[in-house]
């Protein structure tokens, strides 16, 4: 029997466990679709230049990271949405989006994919979002890393050239890894005995929280940190159903 789109959502449930998290979004489907399905579409963040290039690959699922829908719902449709909404309808696409979920599994995951990108030879359950973790400290084979050679390898795994604060030890054995906006866990690191964070997008005031808890801080790009997990999780879910997938990239230097 083919596979349906709630075969495809119940199997992304299963996996990634979304009810654990108290996320600032809707996770699961967000806009409702055909019944089948025979091309997953995956990208990061739902916007209409990657709604258009879901609907010319012709998916009728696609499914990103950032959703639609934030917060405590939607107040009005404004014209933005409306267009977006539409491009969904007039394609019969379903959208669905995973958020936390997505940053904190342990194989699919972003923060895992970037420390074993990273060489990581284990990791440990770090960062707590009200009480559950959706980073990971990736300890990294002796003698550690140079920041410089971290830096590059950053660099070479997300395409793109990261914002780097010496600011802690030379060599680092423990990284915190937080995708997207971590740099609120730059204590929470230090604590844990991490010698750096690395971590997607940062604010004016991250510079001197690094130097005052002696820690490393690599900024790597919201969007380039977090391309990891959703594509994972599109290909294992083409996979698993025998589907096709493709992944959109609608680059971001943020």
């Amino acid at each position: 029997m083919p596979a349906t789109i709630d075969d495809v959502l119940a199997e992304a449930a299963r996996l990634l466990e979304p009810d654990r998290f108290e996320d600032y979004c809707i996770n699961g489907l967000q806009v409702p679709g055909p019944t089948g399905v025979g091309t997953i579409a995956s990208g990061v963040s739902a916007n209409l230049e990657l709604f258009e290039q879901a609907a010319a690959a012709q998916a009728q699922l696609l499914i990103v990271h950032h959703g639609l829908f934030w917060g405590p719902g939607v107040r009005r449709v404004d014209p933005a949405l409306k267009l977006r909404l539409q491009t969904l309808f007039d394609a019969g696409m379903a959208l669905a989006a995973y958020h936390l979920p997505l940053d904190a599994h342990p194989q699919l995951g972003n923060n895992a994919l970037l420390a074993r990108g990273l060489g990581a030879e284990t990791l440990e359950p770090f960062a707590l979002h009200n009480g559950q973790p959706i980073g990971f400290i990736a300890n990294l084979p002796a003698p550690g890393a140079a920041l410089a050679e971290l830096a590059s390898a950053a660099h070479t795994l997300t395409a793109r050239e990261p914002l780097v604060f010496d600011a802690g030890p030379e060599r680092i054995t423990r990284l915190a890894i937080v995708s997207g906006g971590g740099s609120g866990y730059i204590d929470d690191a230090a604590q844990a005995g991490a010698q750096a964070l690395l971590t997607g997008e940062v604010p004016e005031r991250a510079m001197a929280d690094a130097r005052e808890a002696g820690l490393n801080l690599i900024a790597a790009g919201h969007y380039a940190t977090e391309t990891f997990g959703v594509r994972a999780l599109g290909e294992h879910l083409a996979e698993r159903f025998g589907l096709r997938h493709v992944f959109l990239d609608v680059p971001n230097p943020i």
